[in-house]
């Protein structure tokens, strides 16, 4: 069964801008030895708690105990003012016919909440919805997408899935699927596309509105074959 699988922040909503704003502005007192923005490009896609794990290994300074806690609630509370979906993707999402599902290192509840923020539960509230609370490892381990296959009873070759960071397309890819490179939302960097192909991306997606192209490219590559 041809399924597609969208992986959800930076690729169905536009939260990854906000998310990285909001770790910059709390980290700055925490961790005053480093350069945050920076640091942070290179761990899109990634948890929370192992991006602040991973700032926090960088740094000669320590986190406070609840950190985490606090970095995701002002995470909500600003996503639930200011999240917006990625746009043209309700119009995409309205002429797909494919059996969809959702991949996300996000927890359930931020996923269903950012679907809710941008109007997106009602057209994706009923799909599928796998986490990395459902694993032991995160992406890039490809624990999350191999459950996904297991409970939609699919075979990971006739998977194609969306993901905007390494970490993601790693993920997909160790688990035998097709996956598309997207770098349409507002925080990618210039030379995004050109890591998610080293990770393995067949293809890249600029903007939502040109993937039924790469859709109808895959199926005809798949009958090819």
């Amino acid at each position: 069964m041809e399924t597609l699988i969208f992986d959800c922040d930076g690729v169905l909503v536009d939260s990854e801008v906000i998310a990285e704003a909001t770790l910059v502005e709390q980290l700055r007192d925490w961790l005053p030895d480093l350069q945050t923005d920076t640091v942070l490009h290179h761990a899109l896609g990634m948890t929370t708690e192992n991006i602040l794990l991973h700032l926090e290994a960088l740094s000669s300074h320590t986190l406070p105990a609840d950190a985490l806690p606090r970095i995701d609630e002002a995470i909500e509370a600003r996503l639930a003012k200011a999240l917006q979906p990625i746009d043209g993707v309700a119009e995409t999402l309205d002429r797909l016919e494919l059996p969809l599902a959702i991949v996300s290192n996000s927890s359930r509840f931020r996923v269903c909440n950012s679907l809710a923020t941008t109007g997106l539960d009602a057209q994706l509230g009923t799909v599928p919805l796998f986490t990395a609370e459902q694993v032991a490892l995160p992406k890039p381990d490809p624990g999350v997408y191999l459950l996904a296959t297991r409970e939609l009873g699919c075979s990971p070759k006739d998977c194609l899935v969306v993901e905007d960071s390494v970490s993601g397309v790693t993920a997909a890819k160790a688990a035998g699927m097709t996956v598309i490179g997207f770098t349409g939302a507002s925080h990618i960097p210039p030379d995004h596309a050109e890591h998610l192909k080293d990770a393995g991306a067949w293809r890249i997606l600029r903007h939502m509105t040109g993937l039924e192209t790469l859709i109808d490219e895959w199926r005809q590559h798949r009958s090819a074959g």
